[in-house]
This record gives structure tokens, sequence and C-alpha cells, in this order.
């Protein structure tokens, strides 16, 4: 799908909520809707041209932008005639949109002071619903995303030796991505949220809970980071968890694979075995249709007939609700399967699914695959084989 094409679906969005306008300043956002990420305000009408307002670049975003007309942004003090010369449907009274969870107070009263005519609503649902379904360019990226962690993953992880640290595995992982083109971080929509390519960590350091909202967290490297990997040594018989991420063009993938060097313990083997199964029972009914809620409280109850509740998606208060999201320019976008989500999934789709066991002082295990709606079920985008990933001791080879 165009750009030019995601600009025409969402004017027909606004046309349907009865709003004059909406007005992208999320560089995710604008360039999604537009192809270039620089920075300014993209003023889309409910009916006719789109302008995207330019603070710097202007040059790039005129290289760059394929369905918006490109101007300088200028001075906020006359850029009220200039949106109305170039949308005389601006010019008086109207109903604007902005997505209000990405843009800080100041900014939108900055909005609010330029166009004074204009009464603003919050359209960031508007937004994330309309980048929900992915296109086949899209879906592209995302393919390559997988196929390049896949091959990350082969190069790095035999190089992993009983006592190796976190993070110098995690480096070894994240060097072998770049080299193959990622661009090198995962972006995340919630305020303050802030992640590298992923996680990998073992043992006691990866049940440590952060602020991040996900079941395994790691101790970092300092409390200026305090998520992911860290100055631990990985060492035999403890879970080493691999929640690897890529950004290909903007999109990413998101998957988790469970390491150990020599065996686990029993019951973190029968933890690692349940989330398969869990896994097994949500792609029985991922299909068009199914309702996200229904999936996550499906998870639920299995996680509890195998007698893991209380270890599921982390633990006791610092546990999270839910157990896949979408994925796509962000980590963290629509659908998800949460309580209170009461979506029904949608050929283009694509989420990311992840049900894991956080055993605090021991390890997290689990797994996580990245899937795309299709219209008869799905499609697993993650290609890495699944299953325990067991390493020889004496070679960190995998067996």
């Amino acid at each position: 799908m165009s750009t030019l094409n995601r600009i025409n679906r969402l004017q027909s969005m606004l046309r349907e909520q009865r709003l004059d306008g909406f007005v992208a300043t999320h560089p995710i956002d604008i360039f999604y809707l537009t192809g270039t990420m620089q920075s300014g305000f993209l003023v889309v009408p409910a009916a006719g041209e789109a302008v995207f307002y330019v603070r710097r670049s202007v040059a790039r975003a005129a290289e760059e932008s394929t369905s918006a007309r490109v101007e300088p942004l200028g001075s906020l003090k006359t850029w009220k005639e200039r949106v109305a010369a170039n949308t005389p449907a601006l010019a008086g009274a109207c109903a604007l949109a902005a997505a209000f969870d990405t843009l800080v107070v100041d900014g939108l009263e900055r909005l609010k002071a330029a166009l004074p005519q204009a009464s603003w609503t919050n359209g960031a649902s508007i937004v994330r619903t309309l980048r929900m379904a992915k296109d086949e360019a899209e879906l592209s990226c995302i393919r390559r995303a997988a196929k390049l962690v896949d091959e990350a993953l082969a190069e790095a992880v035999p190089k992993l030796v009983p006592g190796m640290r976190e993070i110098e595995l995690l480096a070894e992982i994240e060097y072998a991505l770049r080299r193959r083109g990622h661009l090198g971080l995962m972006r995340v929509r919630a305020a303050g949220s802030e992640l590298v390519t992923g996680i990998a960590a073992s043992g006691a350091a990866v049940a440590k809970p952060s602020a991040f909202d996900g079941p395994a967290g790691g101790e970092g490297l300092h409390p200026a980071f305090s998520k992911g990997a860290g100055w631990s040594r990985i060492e035999p018989g403890e879970p080493i968890l691999l929640d690897i991420g890529c950004n290909v063009d903007g999109y990413v993938i998101d998957q988790t694979r469970t390491a150990v060097i020599g065996e686990l313990p029993a019951d973190l083997l029968a933890a690692y075995e349940a989330s398969e199964t869990i896994l097994r029972a949500i792609e029985e009914r991922l299909r068009p249709g199914a309702i996200c809620e229904e999936l996550y409280e499906l998870s639920l109850s299995l996680a509890a007939e195998l007698g893991l509740a209380e270890h599921y998606m982390g633990f006791g208060p610092d546990a999270v609700k839910f157990v896949g999201h979408g994925i796509g320019l962000e980590i963290d976008e629509w659908p998800v399967l949460a309580r209170g989500f009461r979506t029904a999934l949608e050929p283009g789709m694509v989420l990311a699914i992840e049900p894991k066991f956080t055993y605090p002082g021991r390890g997290v295990v689990g797994i996580e695959n990245t899937y795309v709606i299709t219209p008869d079920g799905f499609e697993k985008l993650t290609i890495s084989r699944e299953g325990l990933w067991k390493l020889q001791p004496d070679m960190g080879l995998p067996l």
C-alpha cells in the first residue's frame, strides 16, 4: 500500500468521525503517512491535499515524501494563514485531531495557539487503528528482519561459553545484526520507554523486574538503563533468555528463544514446555475473527491448569497483563492480547505472542514468535528453530 493510500484511508476515517483534519506530530506517524521522518507538522484534511510543514530538513523531506506536499514550517505566528491558504476547509472553525499519546502538553498548547480556530480531540486511536493491518511492503521488511535475527543468532550464540558476561553475548548478537542492516534500535510508542536490540541475559539477573512493561526485566548495566543485559556472567544450568529484535527499514521483528549451557532444572524445563503448550493453543485459534481478549484469557486458564499461574508473564505485582502485542514500526502497536481489548483479528495484523514464566532469583523461560494474520489463519514470520537451545558446557556449540 502506498503512503498516498494510507492518507486516503486516514481521510475516510476522519470523515466517518466527522473530523475536519488530522495533524500528525509523531515522527513515526509522519513516516507512515509520508515516507519521510523529518520533523514538523503533517496536516491531513478530511478531503484534499495533505501538506507537511517541515521544521527540518525541508530538502530531505521534499526528496523523500511520497504523499504530501512539503513546505517550510516557518514561524508558528504566521502558520495559521499558510494553513488557511493551502487548506481552505481549515480556515474557519474546524474539528482537528492529533495523537495526544505522543504529544507533550507544551506541544499541544503551541498547536492550539497556532490554530485558535480549531477544536481539538485525541486522535491516537485513529492512527493506531490505521496502522494495525500491514501491507506487503511492510511485511517484506518484517520477514527480512526475521531472517537477520536468525542469521545473527546462528553466528553469535555458538560463541557463548560459561562465564561469558551477558553484555558480551548481546554485543556479539548486535554486531552480527548491525552488519546485516539492523537499524540499531527498537522503537517504542509508550511515553518514556526506551529499548535497545533486546535482552540476552540469564539466571537471577534476567528475572529482575524493571520499569519496562514486559515479563523479563534484566539488571542492565546501570540504574540509568536498568533493564536488559548486564555485567552478570552466564553459568551452566541457568536459563538464558534471548529476547531479540531487529529493525529493517523501520519495521521490527520480536522473538524469544530460551537456551541453557548443559541442562535446565526439571521445574524450569517443565515451565519452558508449558510456554510452548500455551503458544500452540493460541496458534490453534489464531485466525480472522478471533477476539484478542479471549486469546489472553485462554493463556491464563492454561497457565493455571498447569499449576504455573503465579509465575506467568512475570511474578507477583510485577507480572504484566498481556500475552501478545501488535508490532510494526513500533514494538507496542495494536492490537494487544489483553483484557479489555475486544478487537477481532483481521488479515494483515501482525502480533508478537510471548508466553513466559518468571522465577525470581532463578531466571525466565519462554518463547515468542511474530505472526501475521492471513485470510484463513496465520503465517509465522519468525523462522528461528523452536525448542530449548542446549549448549555444550565445554564448547559453546549447540547440541
